[in-house]
């Protein structure tokens, strides 16, 4: 594992041997394009960890975000395990490594929150629930990533959504914040359609509040939550390689994670598509930081 500075000051393990609830953990690169470059998406989780700096003193003040402190007044149990070994274009062994983590972290067990990376890190992040389904999979981003290949790569950032349909532990899935325009073609919505994929726009969001998404998820359900950074307005998560108007807003998507964990059980939960290299004063760093902070708070409070 690659040592980089944690999120929130939070240490590899927990001092007094208690079994942790959530484990963070990075990975730089998954399945790059050819002739692409990830560089600068392999740059987020130190820039979010590097923006959680000035909260690591405060994880026992009152956050209204949560209404009340970070791990509702109990011990810390969330650890940052560090950064996965990746390397850019070793697809294959990019993907091995990201799956035996998330193994790793369900067998201890807790729930396994992984930092991007762009969106091809899905794969074998949801790929490690193998064995631990059925899961249901809420994806908050923009577009609905259900490319069957991209530049002959079938494991690339525009089909995470297409290579989940096919795993058996994923019993459905609702996509959230859809919006503009993307890779999808007709033929990957009637694909999506066809498979039980439930859209909700970010206009629908808008007009009619989170509900609009919840509703779809069943009570009790196990689920894996995606989100994409360029889920949000570009206004106030402008560094995304992908800026589209008409996002969500920060309190939308809190206040969605937030009702998933009230109406089902949180199991995983990844942050991608996080692009330093177009950021504003460190402004989307911040908002991923407290994004992050909100679905460890939102994981705390769950029953069990």
């Amino acid at each position: 594992m690659k040592v980089s500075p944690s999120f929130l000051g939070l240490a590899n393990r927990l001092a007094d041997g208690r079994v942790p609830r959530a484990v963070i953990f990075g990975a730089g690169h998954g399945s790059t394009y050819p002739d692409q470059d990830s560089s600068g998406h392999a740059l987020a989780a130190g820039a979010v960890r590097a923006a959680s700096r000035d909260d690591a003193p405060l994880v026992e003040h009152w956050d209204f975000d949560l209404g009340g402190p970070l791990f509702d007044s109990k011990p810390v149990c969330c650890i940052d395990s560090g950064d996965v070994s990746t390397t850019m274009h070793d697809n294959a062994g990019n993907r091995a490594r990201i799956e035996a983590k998330t193994r790793e972290v369900l067998s201890v067990p807790a729930v396994p929150i992984l930092l991007g990376g762009d969106d091809s890190v899905v794969i074998p992040f949801l790929a490690g629930f193998a064995g631990h389904g059925p899961i249901w999979i809420l994806q908050i981003d923009a577009h609905i990533d259900w490319r069957d290949e991209m530049h002959g790569e079938r494991y690339g950032y525009s089909s995470p959504m297409r290579r989940a349909s096919e795993m058996a532990h994923v019993a459905g899935m609702v996509q959230v914040g859809l919006r503009s325009v993307g890779s999808a073609r007709p033929a990957e919505i009637e694909a999506a359609r066809l498979y039980g994929s439930r859209f909700v726009t970010a206009r629908e969001i808008h007009a009619h509040g989170i509900e609009a998404a919840l509703q779809h998820i069943p009570e009790g359900a196990r689920v894996v939550v995606t989100f994409d950074c360029d889920s949000l307005d570009p206004s106030i998560m402008p560094g995304v390689a992908a800026r589209t108007p008409g996002g969500l807003t920060y309190t939308q998507v809190i206040d969605l994670i937030a009702g998933l964990g009230k109406r089902a059980r949180i199991v995983g939960f990844d942050l991608v598509e996080l692009y330093p290299p177009a950021d504003l004063d460190g402004l989307s760093a911040i908002t991923a930081s407290r994004l992050l902070v909100n679905a460890i708070g939102a994981i705390i409070r769950q029953r069990g």
